[in-house]
C-alpha cells in the first residue's frame, strides 16, 4: 500500500501544490478542505486523477467546527485507517492593527491555525500510535518567528501552533511518533483571498503603518517564491525520522531565523521596523485636546 498523507487546506495555494506533487510521488493523499466539491476539481486538474481514484481522498473539514472536524476524523479513520502523516497547512489572513481589529478575527484565526489542529491530531492520535509510527506536520511561518505588525493575530496563532507542536514532540515520541515544524518563507499562493476582513483604516490613527506595510508587502510579493517549491521542500521533510524537527522553507525563512537566534529583541525590533517602513517612536504626534469649554454665564433677570 502506499503511504498515506493528510494535508488540510489542499484545495488551494500551498495544500493544492504539496497534495499535487505527492500524489504524483505515489502517496495516497487525503485531501481535507473546506469547498470540497470545488477543491476536488482543482486536485483533479492538477494531478490527472480519475473519478472515484483510491489515491485522492477528498474529505470535508471546516476547523473552525468541533462537530466538522470530529466527523472528518472519522471519515479518514474508515478511508484510510491510520495515516502516515498530517501535515496541519490551511491556513486564513487578515490585514489590520490590533487596535482596529474585532474580537472575532482572533477567535476565527486560533481556531483555524491552532485549536482545530489541535482537535484533529487528537482524533487521529489513537490510531496512529496503535501503528507505532507516524508524523505530525505542522506549516508555520517566519511571521510566526517574531510579532509583525498589522499581522498580530496571523504571529500569535503560528507562535501558538508551533509550542503546541513542541509539546505534542515530547509527549508522542515514546510511542515512536515525531513532529516536524516547517518555517515557510513568502510564497505566492492565493490566501488572500481566504482573507477574514481588511480591516485597515488608510485615514485612521495608523495610516501611516497601513500605507507602508501595504506598499512594502506588495513591492515583496513580486520576488515571492511558487508553491511548487515549498512542496518540494516538504516532501523532503517527509522523510525525517527524527522525533522532533524545524525546518525552514525558503530563503526569507532561513534568514528570519538566523535573525531570531543572534539578534537581541530590541536589535530585532528595530530590524523589523525599518524592514516594513514604519515611523519611529514617538514620532506621530499625540493629537491636540480641544479646548476646553468655558463656563455659560448666568442669566439674572433684575425685576
Amino acid at each position: 500500500m502506499p503511504r498515506t498523507v493528510v494535508i488540510t487546506g489542499a484545495s488551494r495555494g500551498l495544500g493544492l501544490a504539496s497534495a499535487t506533487l505527492l500524489y504524483q510521488r505515489g502517496w495516497r493523499v487525503v485531501a481535507a478542505m473546506r469547498s470540497m466539491e470545488a477543491g476536488l476539481e482543482r486536485l483533479r486538474a492538477a494531478t490527472g486523477a480519475p473519478d472515484g481514484d483510491p489515491r485522492l481522498v477528498p474529505v470535508r473539514l471546516d476547523l473552525e467546527d468541533e462537530e466538522s472536524v470530529v466527523a472528518a476524523a472519522a471519515a479518514i479513520a474508515a478511508a484510510v485507517g491510520a495515516p502516515d502523516t498530517v501535515v496541519h497547512n490551511a491556513g486564513i489572513a487578515v490585514a489590520g492593527c490590533s487596535e482596529e481589529l474585532p474580537t472575532q478575527v482572533w477567535q476565527s484565526m486560533l481556531a483555524t491555525h491552532a485549536f482545530g489542529p489541535v482537535a484533529l491530531t487528537r482524533e487521529l492520535l489513537p490510531a496512529m500510535r496503535a501503528t507505532g509510527t507516524g508524523r505530525i506536520v505542522v506549516v508555520s511561518s517566519m511571521i510566526g518567528q517574531h510579532g509583525f505588525p498589522a499581522a498580530a493575530p496571523y504571529s500569535a496563532a503560528k507562535s501558538a501552533l508551533e509550542r503546541w507542536a513542541e509539546a505534542l514532540a515530547g509527549e508522542i515520541s515514546p510511542f515512536g511518533l515525531g513532529v516536524t515544524v516547517l518555517i515557510t518563507g513568502t510564497f505566492d499562493t492565493e490566501i488572500i483571498t481566504d482573507a477574514i476582513g481588511d480591516y485597515r483604516d488608510f485615514d485612521g490613527p495608523y495610516a501611516r503603518q497601513n500605507r507602508s506595510i501595504d506598499q512594502r508587502g506588495r513591492s515583496a510579493i513580486r520576488f515571492a517564491a511558487p508553491p511548487e517549491r515549498f512542496a518540494r521542500g516538504l516532501a523532503r521533510a517527509l522523510e525525517v525520522t527524527a522525533p522532533f524537527a524545524r525546518i525552514p522553507v525558503g530563503r526569507d525563512a532561513r534568514m528570519m531565523l538566523l535573525a531570531c537566534r543572534l539578534l537581541p529583541a530590541r536589535a530585532l525590533h528595530q530590524v523589523t521596523r525599518l524592514a516594513m517602513g514604519l515611523p519611529g517612536h514617538g514620532t506621530i504626534p499625540t493629537p491636540s485636546p480641544p479646548p476646553p469649554t468655558p463656563p455659560m454665564k448666568e442669566n439674572t433677570f433684575h425685576g
